[in-house]
């Protein structure tokens, strides 16, 4: 439960300010509010001082906030998971782990048999070539010409 409230804390440090912030504090959220609107808002209210807070601090400073910031969410994380009954610990502590991870790859995620790119991709075709990320039974050229029994 410590090492799941660690990466978490250290996952609202290294998201806060950047482009994968907003779907991880909605999401997290929602796991803090447990359901209940009020609970969600106050959540995310905490998480938008978290961001603020970091994105008002100076460059040389940011890693002293981060570091607080870690610890602060670290312990909300722990006390959240300690007040939940055994069914909802476990549930909660799946959806946190989901969320360290999705957030440990940048946000991208692909489900079975899916591809997940994290920038950009450049897929090209050229001289009469064909490209794809993934691609089935390609044939290029011309079809061949019918015989006598297909015209």
């Amino acid at each position: 439960m410590v090492v799941l409230a660690s990466a978490f804390g250290a996952a609202v440090a290294s998201a806060a300010g950047t482009e994968v912030w907003s779907g991880f504090r909605d999401r997290a959220a929602l796991i803090f509010g447990r359901r209940d609107a009020r609970e969600t808002q106050v959540a995310l209210e905490r998480l938008d001082r978290s961001a603020l807070e970091l994105g008002r601090t100076d460059p040389g400073g940011a890693d002293q906030v981060r570091t607080r910031l870690e610890a602060s969410w670290q312990a909300r994380c722990e006390d959240l998971l300690e007040s939940l009954g055994e069914t909802d610990r476990a549930e909660a502590a799946g959806q946190l782990r989901e969320l360290v991870a999705r957030q440990a790859t940048g946000g991208v995620t692909a489900g079975e048999d899916g591809i997940a790119i994290g920038g950009n991709a450049d897929i090209r075709a050229d001289h009469g070539s064909a490209a794809a990320l993934r691609m089935g039974d390609v044939t290029l050229g011309n079809p061949p010409t019918p015989g006598p029994e297909q015209r």
